[in-house]
C-alpha cells in the first residue's frame, strides 16, 4: 500500500507541479509580508498579466506545432503604435495625424489586429511554403516589423516622439473596470483576457484546427500521411497568433496611455517562458490553456511580488532564469522518458 501511495503522490506532484509552484510562491511572499494577500494585490497582478496572457496564448499556438515565434514582441509594438496614433484627443498639441477626424474606437483596433494577423500570415507562409525554420523566419520578420514600425513612428510631424494624449474612450478600455471604484471592481482588460482564453481553449479542444495543431506538433510526418494539410493549417495558426499579438498591443497602449516603437521589446521571450513553465512542450504536441495561464501568473507573481517585498530587480531576473531552465529541463526529461 505504501509503495502505491508513494507512486500516486509522485504522479500527483508530477501532474500538478506548476500549480504547486504558484501556491508556494504566493505563500512564501505572504509570509514575508501578509499585505500581499489582499484583493487589491490580486487585481493588480491580474491587470498587469492580462496582455502578457494574450501574447502567451498566441505564442502557444506556434509552440504546440513544434515551432517558435520571435516576432511577437515587435508585433505588439507595431499594433500599439498603430492604434495609439489614430486614437489621440483632438486638442492634444502633438497629434500624430493633425487633421485626422475622430474615428470610432473599433476602427483603429480592427486595423491594428488585422496588421498583426497579416504579419502572422506572412510568418506562416514563409514557414509552410518555403520550409524556412520557424526560428529563422520569425527572427527575420521580427527585425523587419521593428524597422517598419520605426519608420512609421519617425514620420513627420511625430518624428519619434512618444505618442500620448489618447482618447478617454481608448484609455478607459485599458484602465477601466466594471463595478464601483474599489478593490472588488473588475478591469475590462482582465475580462477581455478571460474571453480570449476561453476562445483559445475552444480552438485547442473542440475544433479540427486544434486537433490538427497537436498532430502536427506531435509528428509532422504522421500528420501529413494522415491527410492533414500541414501548410494550410500552419498559415492559419500563425495568423491567429499574430492577431492575438495585435490585440495585446492595442490593450497595452490603452493600459499605459501611450506607445513608442520600443513597446513589446522582449515580450516574446516572456511569453515563451510562460508557456514552457506552464507545460507547453518545446518539442511540440503538448500544451493546455490552464497551464499557460498559470505560467503567466507565476511570472506575474514574481515580478509584482518580489517588487512588493523590495527584492532587487536583478535578483528577479536570476530567479526567472532559474525557473525557465528548470522547466525546460523537466520538459526534456519527460520527452526522453517517452522515447
Amino acid at each position: 500500500m505504501s509503495s502505491v501511495s508513494a507512486k500516486q503522490a509522485k504522479e500527483f506532484l508530477f501532474q500538478n507541479a506548476i500549480y504547486i509552484v504558484l501556491i508556494v510562491l504566493i505563500l512564501g511572499i505572504a509570509v514575508y509580508d501578509p499585505r500581499f494577500l489582499s484583493v487589491t494585490t490580486l487585481r493588480d497582478i491580474l491587470l498587469q498579466s492580462s496582455t502578457r496572457a494574450i501574447i502567451a496564448l498566441g505564442a502557444a499556438f506556434v509552440l504546440i506545432t513544434g515551432g517558435v515565434d520571435l516576432s511577437a514582441g515587435r508585433v505588439v509594438g507595431l499594433t500599439a503604435v498603430l492604434s495609439a496614433s489614430m486614437l489621440q484627443m483632438q486638442d492634444y498639441p502633438r497629434r500624430f495625424f493633425p487633421d485626422l477626424p475622430d474615428l470610432p474606437l473599433l476602427v483603429p483596433i480592427v486595423l491594428a489586429i488585422l496588421a498583426g494577423l497579416i504579419v502572422g500570415l506572412i510568418n506562416g507562409l514563409i514557414v509552410a511554403k518555403f520550409s524556412v525554420p520557424p526560428f529563422i523566419a520569425t527572427l527575420g520578420t521580427m527585425v523587419i516589423v521593428y524597422g517598419v514600425n520605426s519608420i512609421y513612428f519617425d514620420m513627420k510631424p511625430n518624428e519619434s516622439q512618444p505618442i500620448g494624449g489618447l482618447s478617454k474612450e481608448f484609455s478607459h478600455l485599458g484602465t477601466g473596470f466594471i463595478g464601483p471604484n474599489g478593490p472588488y471592481s473588475i478591469p475590462y482588460i482582465v475580462i477581455i483576457a478571460v474571453v480570449v482564453a476561453f476562445f483559445v481553449w475552444v480552438i485547442f479542444n473542440k475544433t479540427r484546427l486544434g486537433k490538427n495543431m497537436y498532430a502536427i506538433g506531435g509528428n509532422i510526418q504522421a500528420a501529413t500521411v494522415s491527410g492533414i494539410n500541414v501548410g494550410w493549417n500552419l498559415m492559419i495558426i500563425y495568423a491567429i497568433a499574430g492577431a492575438l499579438y495585435g490585440l495585446a498591443g492595442v490593450l497595452e497602449a490603452g493600459r499605459t496611455g501611450g506607445a513608442t516603437n520600443n513597446y513589446g521589446n522582449m515580450y516574446e521571450l516572456d511569453a515563451i517562458a510562460a508557456c514552457v513553465v506552464g507545460g507547453v512542450s518545446t518539442s511540440g504536441g503538448i500544451g493546455k490553456v490552464s497551464g499557460i495561464l498559470t505560467g503567466v501568473l507565476i511570472f506575474g507573481v514574481i515580478n509584482y511580488g518580489l517588487t512588493f517585498i523590495g527584492v532587487n530587480p536583478y535578483w528577479q531576473l536570476i530567479i526567472k532564469g532559474l525557473i525557465i531552465i528548470a522547466a525546460v529541463s523537466f520538459d526534456i526529461r519527460k520527452y526522453l522518458a517517452k522515447k
